[in-house]
């Protein structure tokens, strides 16, 4: 028999970074709501999807764009931006050491990827409480997120998707508390998983 046991993701320092107080003016009381990309500016994760979703999303509502991350693609992203005249809604501040708070005072976090070995920043989102919008990559997202019960999931590459999905879930959050999803990754939850496959081998 074979027993998946997942990598413990969620950690006890996660949880305390996260609660760090988080002193950026787009986070004080009042301000619009802020979408949040973490990782490289690489190919992969592909950000200008993120960037023209937000863009058709920010047509409709008044909203922010935060990506934490540094890459080769800075560049390309940068130019982007302002092709679509949104420097004054999307930010780009770099490599941050401490993204979870970041994750728990955003109103939803965006994964845009192309494709992923497991997705684990989905779940430091989610263990931070954060509403997630996800690309059905392969692979991990539909598995963390339970085919969609804890948050919604995209075609990989579609704009209008992304953009309709991040707008209904600025409307209408989810009732699933994703710091519930995300326990299943947690470091107790790989121990405790571990040991009961150590006590029932024969």
């Amino acid at each position: 028999m074979i027993r998946v046991i997942y990598n413990p993701v969620v950690t006890s320092d996660l949880v305390k970074n996260s609660l760090e107080p988080l002193a950026h003016p787009w986070f004080y009381p009042g301000e619009p709501p802020v979408i949040l990309g973490v990782g490289r500016l690489v190919q992969q994760k592909d950000f200008p999807l993120l960037i023209r979703a937000f863009s058709r999303l920010r047509k409709r509502r008044e909203a922010r764009l935060m990506i934490l991350g540094e890459g080769p693609l800075r560049p390309e992203l940068e130019a982007l931006v302002e092709t679509l005249d949104l420097k004054k809604d999307i930010s780009l501040p770099g490599f941050i050491a401490n993204p979870y708070a970041y994750m728990r005072c955003s109103a939803l976090f965006i994964l845009s990827s192309r494709w992923e070995g497991f997705g684990n920043v989905l779940v430091e989102a989610m263990a931070c409480g954060t509403p997630v919008v996800s690309t059905d990559c392969p692979s991990g997202p539909s598995e963390i997120l339970e085919n969609g019960k804890w948050g919604r999931l995209v075609p990989v590459g579609d704009v209008n998707a992304m953009a309709f999905a991040m707008e209904s879930a600025l409307i209408e959050p989810s009732t699933h508390d994703t710091a519930m999803r995300a326990a299943d990754f947690s470091v107790e939850q790989a121990i405790s998983s571990y040991i009961q496959v150590l006590l029932t081998e024969d």
